[in-house]
């Protein structure tokens, strides 16, 4: 399954925060045949489902919690070809961060390069002729 990994990063990190807080939770969150790949498609499969566009964190957050605490779940087909937006600020890793910046690097070069190779355009000259006009007097 391809989501965005900033929305699985999303789902993950309220999982574990809850997993700390809740003790009853953390027990299902530690099932070894139970992944985070899963719940992410149960969640997709559920949204899809559902005929809706958009959800409340707590909605897709109650998804998760529970695909973690049923034993048995229909989780569905994997979806490779979906949108998903997160509505929230997510803080980039060092690496995330040096990354981006060598690739916005990389791309500023290709396009400067680009533009270079580009042939010139002629401009056009305007042919000024002057125009006398005869006066009667």
């Amino acid at each position: 399954m391809k989501s965005t990994t900033i929305f699985t990063r999303t789902i993950l990190t309220y999982l574990e925060k809850r997993a700390e807080t809740d003790a009853l939770f953390a027990e299902s969150f530690a099932k070894t045949d139970k992944n985070i790949d899963d719940c992410i498609t149960y969640i997709l499969n559920t949204v899809q489902k559902s005929g809706c566009a958009g959800f409340a964190d707590i909605e897709i957050q109650s998804m998760a919690v529970h695909y973690y605490t049923e034993d048995t779940i229909e989780i569905g087909k994997p979806m490779d070809n979906c949108h998903i937006t997160v509505n929230h600020v997510v803080e980039l890793t060092e690496e995330e961060k040096e990354q981006a910046r060598k690739d916005a690097i990389q791309k500023a070069q290709n396009d400067a390069y680009n533009k270079m190779m580009q042939p010139k355009k002629k401009t056009a000259t305007k042919q000024t002729t002057e125009i006398k006009q005869l006066t009667l007097f």
